[in-house]
């Protein structure tokens, strides 16, 4: 009887075998699997090694734990019952073909929303839901397919302390390798005939043959599968000549032991790979010491409300919040961590977290995550933990959020690469013939020299070494930014447009003057706890400026974007906005006011005099000489005059702009062939900052933010707008004498290639050094470039000396 073993998992399929595309499958799941897999080219999965999709015997309740409620609870970022979120760590994950499969999880199981990779940190992020499927099928259908999860049970958490190895143990076996086969070539490098005798020279070099084996076969494979994979997908990588090097070199002596022509150049393959994987393993470390700095130490400048036990409402920095705390998160804020409700009525919106939009209604008592958004006023809750800033950091870089914005600088890198790779061969090809006539015994040193040495690896570093170092230094200085492609966009802008109220205005300072009618007890107590629960520039000033009042929870609270604010309480029904909004006439007063109105009955106005953020001037004259300056203010003209004698005079102002109206200017302006960059406050302006091609959140002691910035600039920070700017300049010029450099060296390099003036192992040494000359002088560059700041020595001076320029704009 014929045998039949499932060509997806390996398992034995006699009993019920099911035939598709001429292979057998032991159930339509491996066949599923494999559809998919064909259906997108992916079918080279299954070269990588024998049944990839085999689970393991011991799966078969393994993970029966993982249907109990406490270590669900302990292993989900975000469980509210009808969706979970698990980020699992998965060892097994090592190219592009593997980050495709674990994205395309919900074609597997409908249940799952959606899976997004981490590819630096091998962890798989799931959405899934929670009512019809589990954490245990999740976990069981990623180790069908041959992912299986690694979860530690003593910590409850999902595989941090796990750490991949197998870069070390390559780096290690091809060291060793090299340095045997160094020693055991040593009697012909000197010609001891004395001891290098015939049956001895045979010997020798077989075990250098045997010494060569792991090293092509395991620890230079990564080349030979990346170089594989790229040409399958039409792409020449970077490591499609080292692959066919390490080819060459290995084919190229085996056939000389075989037919006693020489000894081969086995010293110069196990060196070749040994240095290569060393300059891997230095390059990994770098990136890895820059990931860190960024995760860690990149806090967001966000600020939340926390209330004593006294009852006074105190803003902290959200790194700085404990376990027990008592938070307050008004309208559009977002919950920085996991706490129980206390009171307030919560409507809280976990798209951030799970990509749905449907807003969850809560009770006291209830859990709330962090990344959920409240949209229904303001609510009280406590901590159950204290923050963990990375959480925040993964959830802004999320990819479901991000628009696609255009990233041509990364585009011209890879095109460099490809191009250089091109041509290296094509010089590779050309200098191995002329030598094959001219001396044939040089022809493959030369054509594995020119393959190793000109390798333009040193060019695919440039750009993330100097964006990766640069985003550490940008956070440092409160410049918080959420991707390398930001970096590249904010150097190529030549529009900039400020919001008004909030970011070129401070709210500390402002002061109001009320006009209208007396209000009653319990109106105070309405407009204060009204005002409570917003977090707009206006309402934050106006609720420090009144005195203070009970504290009572609202029946209704709803919030217009670019208009005003209601709620009601019992019978009372308040709003606060402007004229229009709470159905007054007009004023004839053009500065910033906002309108009361209670029972749809007018009582006043306050009037508000703007206090301007300290450098605003200098900073706008600074910005003139090469940028169009705009603001776009929701407000009236109150301020024009005041800003026509603060800002240059070509700076165009536009007043009354409602949310859409400022998108509708920024993309007229896009099409036009503009690339805006939009500084607002990230409430009324995440429409604006969506659409512009860099949106920056000004932050002052606010804890709204969403994912529809692209960086976030703390307030104190506004008037080194133009440095941060010149410093994004500065890196892409940084990244340009990157490649220039690379390319000096790799000419010079190449000359002596080609002459057959290089051995490949000196090569081989050469190349992995030209990458770390790369990262050395893109890392020492971009720290040059990153002392923004003016030196305390000069600072004082400098300040003692445009004081009373300051005090000008003071008065104004």
């Amino acid at each position: 009887m014929e045998q039949n073993h499932c060509f997806h998992c390996g398992d034995d399929c006699n009993s019920s075998v099911i035939r598709y595309d001429d292979k057998a499958f032991c159930c339509n799941g491996c066949k599923t699997v494999y559809e998919i897999f064909s259906e997108n080219d992916l079918t080279c999965y299954y070269d990588l090694q024998a049944s990839p999709g085999a689970v393991p015997k011991e799966i078969e309740g393994k993970y029966d734990f993982l249907s109990q409620a406490n270590i669900i609870e302990k292993l989900t970022e975000f469980n509210d019952g009808k969706t979970q979120v698990a980020n699992l760590y998965i060892p097994h994950i090592h190219c592009s073909s593997c980050i495709w499969i674990l994205e395309n999880l919900n074609k597997l199981n409908p249940n799952i929303t959606t899976s997004q990779v981490n590819f630096g940190k091998k962890s798989v992020r799931v959405t899934y839901n929670a009512e019809k499927g589990s954490l245990k099928e999740t976990v069981l259908l990623l180790s069908s397919i041959g992912y299986e999860p690694y979860i530690s049970l003593d910590d409850f958490k999902t595989g941090q302390q796990k750490v991949n190895r197998s870069l070390i143990y390559k780096v290690g076996i091809a060291g060793f390798a090299f340095g045997n086969v160094m020693f055991l070539s040593f009697p012909e490098y000197f010609e001891v005939g004395e001891f290098w005798l015939e049956q001895y020279k045979v010997f020798f070099r077989w075990l250098m043959f045997a010494f060569s084996l792991p090293v092509v076969f395991y620890a230079g494979a990564d080349y030979f599968t990346s170089a594989y994979k790229g040409l399958r997908a039409n792409l020449l990588n970077i490591d499609v000549p080292i692959a066919l090097g390490i080819a060459v070199l290995f084919l190229r002596s085996t056939v000389e032991i075989i037919f006693d022509l020489g000894s081969g150049f086995f010293d110069s393959l196990t060196g070749l790979v040994f240095f290569l994987l060393l300059g891997r393993f230095f390059q990994q470390k770098t990136y890895n010491f820059l990931s860190f700095e960024r995760d860690y130490k990149s806090y967001f400048p966000i600020a939340v409300t926390i209330i004593s036990s006294e009852g006074i409402e105190t803003p902290i920095q959200v790194y700085d919040i404990k376990k027990g705390d008592r938070l307050l998160i008004r309208n559009e804020e977002l919950i920085p961590v996991d706490g129980i409700l206390i009171n307030g009525r919560a409507k809280i919106d976990y798209s951030f977290v799970t990509g749905e939009s449907e807003t969850l209604s809560k009770v006291s008592g209830d859990k709330l995550f962090a990344g959920g958004k409240q949209t229904s006023g303001v609510l009280e809750m406590e901590a159950i933990k204290s923050v963990e800033q990375s959480y925040l950091t993964q959830l802004w870089s999320n990819d479901v959020f991000s628009k696609n914005k255009e990233d041509g600088f990364t585009t011209l890198t890879n095109k460099i690469s490809k191009r250089f790779t091109f041509a290296v061969l094509s010089i590779a090809v050309i200098a191995t013939t002329y030598w094959l006539f001219v001396d044939a015994s040089k022809a493959m040193n030369v054509f594995t020299a020119v393959l190793i040495i000109a390798c333009p690896c040193a060019i695919a570093l440039a750009a993330p070494f100097t964006f990766g170092n640069l985003l550490r230094i940008f956070g440092k200085l409160k410049f918080y930014v959420k991707n390398a492609s930001v970096i590249e966009q904010l150097a190529a802008i030549d529009t900039i447009i400020f919001d008004k109220t909030g970011t070129i205005t401070s709210n500390k300072h402002s002061s109001a003057t009320y006009d209208g009618v007396t209000l009653n007890a319990s109106e105070e107590i309405l407009l204060k706890n009204t005002l409570r629960g917003s977090n707009h520039p206006l309402s934050r000033t106006l609720y420090d400026i009144l005195d203070e009042n009970n504290i009572i929870t609202l029946n209704h609270f709803e919030e217009h974007l670019g208009k005003g604010i209601e709620a009601t309480h019992n019978l009372d029904r308040i709003k606060i906005g402007s004229a229009s909004f709470v159905g007054a006439a007009n004023s004839s007063i053009l500065n910033t006011q906002v309108h009361i109105s209670t029972n749809d009955s007018y009582k006043g106005k306050y009037t508000f005099y703007n206090s301007y953020r300290k450098g605003l001037a200098k900073l706008f004259n600074q910005l003139k000489k090469q940028y169009d300056l705009v603001i776009l203010s929701g407000d009236n003209e109150g301020e024009l005059e005041n800003l026509k004698k603060l800002l240059p005079s070509k700076t165009k102002l536009i007043f009354n702009q409602k949310p859409d109206d400022k998108l509708e200017y920024i993309k007229f302006h896009q099409t036009e062939g503009a690339k805006v960059l939009m500084v607002g406050d990230g409430l009324n302006d995440a429409g604006a900052l969506a659409q512009s091609d860099v949106g920056i959140a000004l932050s002052e002691n606010v804890n709204v933010f969403s994912p529809a910035c692209d960086a976030i600039l703390d307030a104190s920070k506004f008037n080194q707008l133009h440095q941060f700017i010149k410093a994004s300049k500065s890196a892409i010029r940084i990244v340009k004498w990157s490649f220039i450099l690379s390319l000096f060296y790799n000419s010079i390099g190449l000359y002596f290639a080609v002459t057959g003036q290089l051995a490949p192992v000196i090569a081989a040494i050469l190349m992995p050094l030209s990458s770390i000359s790369i990262v050395v002088f893109t890392t020492i560059a971009t720290n040059n470039i990153g002392a923004l700041r003016t030196p305390k020595k000069n600072a004082a001076k400098f300040q003692h000396q445009k004081r009373p320029n300051a005090l000008r704009q003071a008065k104004v």
